[in-house]
């Protein structure tokens, strides 16, 4: 471990995921503290680190670079420039919430032609009834023709009864879809994937979940959509009023998400700052209302104590709780029992694909769809959702003539799925791609397995008394917890990046204005749309 005597302030920061390292680089910048970071897989991004396996990079759930926060558009575009032919003035200069804003060109002295962002056209379908339907759904003659015409007038009817006679109040995430959709529309297109995704049924799930993940669309929104798409420029990536489900472009890492947290680690190592890989925080130390120390493990089983004035915590609350032992059996007894949902993929190295016309439209002669991902809602199989990396970025598949497919599953530490040896699985999901003819297994070249565990808190069960928890981490003045699992909350990466920044504008500010932290992609709108000025 370094010392830096100039430094006279320690924020230690458990987790090197865009909520750890973006409250590191920003603490670097506008600060004099030090921030130590302590991850304990050997690469940083968390989900959002790109996996490399023999020159093929996957991205684990893939990550859009889009948000409705200027701040955050903004710091991303300062670590990797957009990439584009630089105009008469040196510059790269794209259309930005209605004006025009000019960029980083994409090759500079700090940064090399890969290390880019680029702009990517959104395409994602729902795989039904063995055909592709149009995601969001649009009423159209590809939609109508999938459905028929007798079971688009009662989708179209169901809505409409929907709208005449609300649920309310709104407890659950099937009262919270059903409003907005349509029962039969729900039983149809939500319900038995979000069961697939979550483990429980959606009467089980709180319709908060609905209020983060979904907001304000709905059927209505949908339409207006796709009607004044028809009039929108092209250029505009920034789609600052479009809910989020509905963008059609953003912003990728030439070589995937975990390519941005690298760039953001270099520049921390760079201005001072440490991030330590391998090492686990393990244990917590305080008084009662303030953090002293942490305890950090090796992958050796080496310990030691590293006493910290602040802690930024990304740790998921069930593990942090445990760690603070607090007196109250209950607060232990309801962290322990929180739920999470664990997640695998699969990655497939393909010959070709055999999504027929509908899926290639007139594409490739290896049958690969155009996706960025295709939602599996068939019931007879256990796939979620198949990526195809290619059309995330061709610089994530090695040899651009193979298919590289992201097969993603949702599932508990423990079950069926995430027991199986890796050839086993890897066997079990191409035999689930023949199954529903998008791939022949005889076209298999390869694959690799990846496991996340945690990957989504869950909003059922112990979640209902979630603030109970919350209000005793609220009681340590200097204890800051940030992210999805730190908040055990669904955030995307822009969101725990704006929940970091607001643990920086805390820990500066003395701890004033600690509980905007807790705001952050709580309301109906994108809490970073009020701060965008920040």
């Amino acid at each position: 471990m370094t010392s830096n005597p100039a430094r006279k302030e320690v924020a230690v920061i458990a987790g090197a995921g865009p909520a750890g390292l973006t409250a590191a680089l920003e603490l670097l910048r506008r600060s004099g503290l030090q921030p130590l970071v302590f991850e304990a897989d050997a690469q940083v991004g968390g989900i959002s680190r790109t996996v490399n396996y023999r020159g093929n990079r996957m991205d684990l759930g893939g990550h859009r670079f889009f948000s409705k926060s200027d701040w955050v558009m903004r710091w991303w575009q300062q670590i990797l420039p957009v990439a584009g032919e630089p105009d008469a003035a040196g510059a790269v200069r794209i259309a930005y919430q209605q004006q025009s804003r000019e960029f980083v060109p994409a090759v500079t002295a700090d940064a090399a032609a890969d290390a880019v962002m680029l702009v990517r056209q959104r395409l994602s379908r729902i795989f039904y009834r063995r055909r592709f339907f149009d995601y969001p759904l649009k009423l159209n003659a590809g939609t109508i023709g999938n459905m028929g015409l007798l079971e688009t007038g009662r989708i179209g009817l169901s809505y409409a009864q929907a709208r005449l006679r609300q649920r309310s109040p709104e407890v659950s995430l099937e009262d919270f879809l059903v409003n907005r959709f349509g029962d039969r529309l729900y039983r149809t297109f939500f319900r038995d994937y979000t069961e697939k995704v979550w483990g429980v049924p959606c009467a089980e799930i709180s319709a908060e979940w609905g209020a983060q993940r979904i907001k304000g669309l709905s059927v209505t929104k949908a339409i207006r959509h796709a009607i004044t798409s028809q009039f929108r420029a092209g250029a505009d990536t920034a789609q600052k009023d479009t809910e989020t489900s509905l963008i059609e472009r953003f912003l990728y890492p030439k070589f995937g998400p975990g390519q941005m947290w690298e760039e953001v680690t270099r520049r921390i190592l760079a201005q001072g700052g440490e991030v330590h890989l391998g090492q686990r925080v393990a244990g917590v130390e305080h008084d009662g209302t303030r953090v002293t120390a942490v305890r950090v493990v090796d992958a050796a089983g080496t310990e030691q104590r590293i006493a910290c004035d602040h802690f930024i915590s990304t740790l998921p609350v069930q593990e942090l709780i445990g760690m603070l032992g607090p007196a109250d059996t209950n607060l232990s007894r309801i962290a322990a029992a929180l739920p999470y949902r664990d997640f695998m993929t699969a990655g497939l190295l393909v010959r070709r694909m055999s999504a027929g016309r509908q899926g290639a439209r007139s594409g490739p002669a290896n049958g690969m769809p155009p996706d960025n991902w295709i939602y599996i809602q068939e019931p007879d199989v256990r796939i979620g959702r198949l990526q195809v990396f290619n059309n995330w970025s061709p610089a994530l598949v090695a040899d651009p003539a193979t298919i590289w497919l992201g097969l993603e599953y949702f599932c508990r530490a423990g079950d069926d799925l995430w027991s199986m040896s890796d050839a086993a699985f890897l066997d079990f999901a191409a035999a689930e791609l023949e199954k529903i003819g998008l791939v022949s297994r005889r076209d298999v070249l390869d694959g690799t397995v990846v496991r996340v565990p945690k990957a989504y808190p869950a909003y059922f069960g112990e979640y209902r008394q979630f603030g109970v928890l919350r209000e005793y981490l609220d009681r340590f003045v200097n204890l800051y917890p940030v992210g999805r699992n730190g908040m055990h909350r669904y955030n995307n990466q822009d969101h725990s990046m704006l929940a970091a920044n607001s643990a920086v504008d805390a820990i500066l500010a003395g701890g004033a204005g600690k509980p905007a932290i807790w705001t952050i992609n709580a309301e109906e709108e994108y809490h970073e749309e009020v701060r965008s000025g920040a």
